[in-house]
């Protein structure tokens, strides 16, 4: 078999050749090729009258009467040309005069003149429409067809000697100009080595104007008239990039027939013989011929038949089809190469130098050994990672690189993991091993095996990468995973973790295990006033203290921006949780010292301790926070303990809150009234605006019970903003009806915080048109004490408007006094703990004594709360008191009560004026 492949693989060529057709493009290409080669000229018996530019030019716009292709025909006839063949189209009239002249030249003419007739294709694709001349015309004329068809590459090489036009065969134009007779031969192929230029033309127009020259070319000669001039568009493609007009194809088809070229193919069984012969001459010679001989063979056949069918062609009418010839002999080179070329080898060569160029560039370490493990391969990223250059290592053990361990032992074997790689799906076994560099450091290296069966027995590579630095990444990714950034400490999921561990541990032999919440109280105000940096300082050293106390065993996690958490687990006898606590407390009593500086930080505890506090991690973590919440709330600065009592007190919050807002919404909330009077006669000077709340089931609540709960939600802004506008309309709604009362708002914290109060009251008081001085805002300690410089600037505005400002509930706090001084304050007012002793308690008297002595000195109104008897509001005149309010004057009323009570004679003294 492997003795006939070449003749096969010959066999397979030209059948695919043929089934495709692709012989005939080459058979076309080798026959225009010799056209080129043979170039002969005309004869110089056809000449072609020129419907050409100059001729448009000076005779005008085409078409043209036809008195111009009679005068023309009677120039040609009197200069005494041959048959004349027109390619114009003739098939319909154009006006009487002209095609009745035209009738008469052919007369005179004589039936030496050829009309065309030609197919038409029809825009729809139907049958194709015949164009023939006027019957009139048609009578005095020959008929010709001047059709060709053109070929699939769109280029004209044959030409039929007649075409079947209805139920007649009519003769082609150039059989007819030739004097030929069509006897239905097939076409023919036109002889395009006659050069188109060397076929004598004259323009129309210098036949029609009798020029001498021009009539002497036509002499005895056969005519075609027909257009050349671009324009017209007659043109046609022809062998070897050139494009011949209509006229000029159809004087190089009558050229051909008339020097005896028109042109055939030779037989199919000459070439199939001549295809047999090379066969057999390439079945002998195969082996027996070295493969240059037979090249040089092939080559001297091809170029011998070639040579033959250029002669033949130009001697005779006769064009040998050698494409077939050429395939054959270009197939059996191509079988010599391939039969001679050890493609084994050659693919061998070339994956070996695609091999080294891509282990040369690898940026790994790539090394390849021999079966003994002797290092054969070394690319660059090998030496970049151990130091060594390939001289120094080609030849040695692989064993070479790698750390002896400390121990003394053997080690992981190289041998063993290259040979597994063999029995390995894919080829590929990764390993980690210690190696050593040329100056002895020691690191982790990757190594991933594979191996091959080589021409000198199992050869192996290794693809080795160093890994510390992804070693350090993934220790340190670890690291950060679970410890805090800022701080060193455990983070929320190490902490997750030690809990579960330590209740596991509980589960199995009974000891307590505890959780400790820490806030940081007031943190925010250092963020706010020092920056974040010093913030961070802060944590930082929070951190480190809580670690000191903490003891062994202990784990401390920071859970969030200022909250930490301390997990511990003690057996009998292991200080209680109680006095941890409250030790950790008492600890952060001395100030933390940062830099140059030193703050004082307080702290509040929630614990949750195991059992009671929660049976597991997640559920020790929610109920510290709780008890850190609760801590926060009522006991800042201390711990508390988690106990279910405390859940359930916040969820109450929770449902309080949402009620809260639907309340809101629905706008179940109230403003009541309580009259401020002048102590020395009772006569009423103001009233203090107090929020109600009318739940629609249990009717009104108790300020006491939802207030806390408003004043630290996010409602609290929208309630106090609603309290000030409707206590500034009702005062404003009163001010209309005569009486100026001055109402009284508390004033939220939140409403400093959302943004610009003293523009907001500025708005308010423009809207409602109240007059500023019917305003008072009351304020307390802990509003002052946030942000004082931003509260200071605030209040100067407020005041600057004519709002009175007033200090609620003086005396409760630490430092009351010095705000006195500092604050623009309007009054104050001395809390109702004060008065409500006052006749009983010499002290509660002292105090309220120096206040109202201390107020007059700094020009400050007074006003007493908490009055519930005429003793006490004569004992407070009696000190120079000179306003107060309580029950005893009256109870917070709604505004339509205390209209009734405290404003019906100033309204009706109102409406009678």
């Amino acid at each position: 078999m492997k003795r006939y492949r070449p003749h096969i693989l010959v066999a397979i060529a030209l059948a695919i050749v043929l089934s495709t057709g692709w012989h005939g493009a080459l058979r076309n290409a080798l026959t225009d090729l010799r056209f080129s080669w043979q170039s002969r000229a005309a004869s110089g018996n056809v000449v072609v009258v020129a419907i050409d530019a100059p001729s448009i030019d000076q005779i005008g716009v085409w078409p043209w009467p036809r008195r111009l292709h009679a005068e023309l025909l009677h120039r040609l006839e009197a200069a005494g040309a041959g048959d004349i063949a027109f390619d114009v189209d003739f098939s319909t009239p154009s006006d009487p005069a002209s095609d009745e002249a035209f009738v008469q030249a052919l007369r005179e003419a004589g039936g030496s003149t050829i009309l065309p007739s030609f197919k038409q294709p029809t825009p729809n694709g139907g049958a194709a429409h015949i164009n023939r001349p006027l019957k009139s015309f048609g009578n005095q004329s020959w008929p010709a067809v001047v059709n060709v068809a053109v070929e699939s590459d769109g280029l004209v090489r044959r030409y039929p000697f007649g075409e079947k036009l209805g139920d007649a065969l009519m003769p082609s134009m150039a059989v007819v100009l030739a004097g030929r007779d069509a006897n239905r031969r097939p076409p023919f192929l036109i002889d395009f080595s006659i050069r188109a230029a060397s076929i004598p033309v004259v323009s129309y127009v210098d036949v029609l104007h009798g020029d001498a020259a021009a009539l002497d070319r036509v002499r005895g000669k056969k005519i075609i008239v027909g257009a050349t001039a671009l324009e017209l568009g007659d043109r046609f493609s022809v062998p070897n990039g050139k494009i011949v007009s209509g006229p000029v194809l159809q004087a190089l088809a009558a050229e051909s027939i008339l020097q005896n070229r028109t042109l055939r193919w030779t037989s199919d069984i000459a070439m199939i013989l001549g295809l047999g012969v090379i066969c057999l001459l390439m079945l002998y010679s195969w082996r027996r011929l070295a493969p240059g001989i037979r090249v040089a063979v092939l080559v001297a056949v091809g170029a011998a038949i070639e040579i033959v069918a250029a002669l033949v062609q130009a001697r005779w009418s006769l064009v040998i089809d050698t494409s077939l010839f050429h395939i054959a002999i270009v197939a059996y080179l191509t079988a010599i190469a391939l039969d001679e070329i050890d493609f084994r080898g050659l693919l061998g060569r070339i994956a070996e130098s695609r091999f080294h160029r891509i282990a040369m560039s690898l940026g790994d370490g790539l090394v390849c050994t021999d079966e003994d493990h002797r290092i054969t391969v070394w690319n660059p990223g090998a030496s970049a990672i151990f130091g060594y250059v390939p001289a120094e290592m080609i030849g040695r053990p692989f064993e070479t690189l790698c750390a002896v361990p400390a121990d003394g032992d053997a080690g992981t074997s190289m041998h063993d993991a290259a040979r597994q790689a063999l029995l390995v799906p894919g080829g590929a076994v990764v390993v980690e091993f210690e190696g050593r560099r040329k100056n002895g450091e020691t690191f982790p290296v990757e190594a991933s095996f594979s191996g091959w069966q080589g021409t000198e027995g199992f050869q192996y590579g290794a693809i080795l990468r160093d890994i510390s630095v992804r070693k350090r990444e993934a220790e340190r990714v670890k690291y950060l995973a679970e410890h805090d950034a800022l701080t060193g400490l455990a983070n929320r999921n190490t902490l997750h973790a030690s809990l579960v561990g330590m209740i596991a541990n509980a589960e199995r032999q009974p000891r307590e295990v505890a959780l400790l919440v820490i806030g940081l109280d007031g943190f925010q105000s250092i963020n706010d006033m020092l920056g974040h940096s010093a913030g961070d300082l802060v944590l930082q050293a929070v951190a480190v203290r809580l670690e000191e106390l903490a003891g062994d065993g202990a784990i401390v996690a920071r859970l969030s921006g200022d909250e930490f958490a301390i997990a511990r687990e003690a057996a009998d006898g292991n200080e209680p949780i109680v006095t941890f606590a409250e030790r950790i407390g008492r600890a952060f009593e001395t100030p933390l010292a940062t830099g140059t500086r030193q703050h004082r930080v307080r702290i509040s505890i929630g614990v949750a301790v195991y059992g009671e506090g929660g049976h597991g991690a997640d559920e020790l973590l929610s109920n510290g926070h709780l008890a850190l919440s609760k801590a926060k709330m009522t006991r800042r600065g201390s711990h508390v303990i988690f106990e279910a009592a405390i859940r359930q007190e916040l969820e109450s919050r929770l449902t309080l809150e949402s009620e809260l807002a639907l309340a809101a919404d629905r706008g179940e909330f109230e403003l009541f009234y309580q009259p401020q009077v002048r102590l020395i006669d009772g006569s009423l000077v103001g009233a203090e605006a107090l929020i109600r709340w009318k739940h629609p089931v249990r009717g009104y609540v108790s300020p006491g019970e939802f207030m806390p709960v408003v004043n630290t939600s996010a409602l609290s802004e929208r309630i106090a903003n609603w309290v000030m506008e409707t206590a500034c309309r009702q005062a404003r709604d009163w001010e209309l009806a005569g009486s100026g009362v001055r109402v009284a708002i508390n004033l939220s914290p939140s409403q400093l915080h959302s943004g610009d109060l003293a523009h907001s009251v500025a708005t308010l008081l423009e809207s409602t048109g109240l007059t500023p001085s019917l305003l008072e805002i009351e304020v307390t300690e802990d509003i002052l004490l946030n942000d004082e410089g931003r509260v200071l600037d605030m209040f100067k505005r407020i005041q600057q408007l004519g709002v009175r400002i007033l200090f609620d509930d003086f005396g409760t706090g630490y430092a009351s006094l010095s705000y006195l001084k500092k604050f623009p304050l309007d009054g104050l007012k001395i809390d109702r703990s004060f008065v409500s002793g006052l006749l009983s308690n010499s002290d509660d008297a002292a105090i309220v004594g120096s206040t109202i002595g201390l107020s007059k000195q700094l020009g400050l109104t007074v006003v007493a709360e908490g009055i519930e008897d005429r003793a006490t509001a004569d004992f407070l005149v009696s000190m120079g008191c000179e306003e107060g309010q309580g029950y005893f004057f009256g109870r917070p009323m709604p505004a339509a009560a205390f209209e009734k009570q405290f404003l019906a004679a100033e309204l009706g003294a109102a409406s009678a004026a």
